[in-house]
């Protein structure tokens, strides 16, 4: 891993935890969740959009609408639910708590994902990762525990 990616993902990291500050206190406000969760995926529309006319012209719109498959939807599904969770996560056991237990479930099944993908007969030779992940699942479940 590079100095660069390392650091990129640090702030990604940063920055989903500011961006659930944020909205939080923008649900206080609102009526209902949802008008957080729009505004939230307003904006990345429209920034993206203007992205890819900026880089592709409308060519890039075109090929955007062509190439769509029912499938497609997930993603943006996915993202949506993962918003979600986190601000009702973040209203109602706080940013630690939250933060651990998508932290654990993300690398359980990214774990169970590279193993099943690299096909090695043996998880002795993943160790330290299985060793590493049982440390960060009993670290959530501590701060997980303070917060219930």
């Amino acid at each position: 891993m590079t100095v660069f990616l390392f650091f990129i993902l640090v702030a990604a990291g940063a920055a989903l935890v500011v961006q659930n500050i944020i909205m939080m206190q923008m649900s206080v406000r609102a009526s209902t969740i949802l008008i957080v969760l729009l505004m939230n995926s307003a904006v990345g529309l429209v920034l993206l959009s203007a992205l890819l006319i900026a880089r592709t012209g409308f060519g890039g719109i075109r090929e955007l609408v062509s190439g769509f498959q029912p499938w497609a939807i997930l993603p943006g599904l996915l993202g949506t639910f993962f918003v979600f969770a986190s601000l009702l996560g973040y209203q109602r056991v706080g940013a630690a708590a939250t933060v651990s237990i998508l932290v654990a479930s993300q690398l359980l099944l990214g774990l169970t994902v590279d193993l099943a993908r690299t096909g090695s007969p043996s998880p002795v030779t993943h160790l330290p990762s299985l060793v590493g992940a049982a440390l960060l699942v009993l670290g959530a479940y501590l701060v997980v525990s303070r917060s219930i």
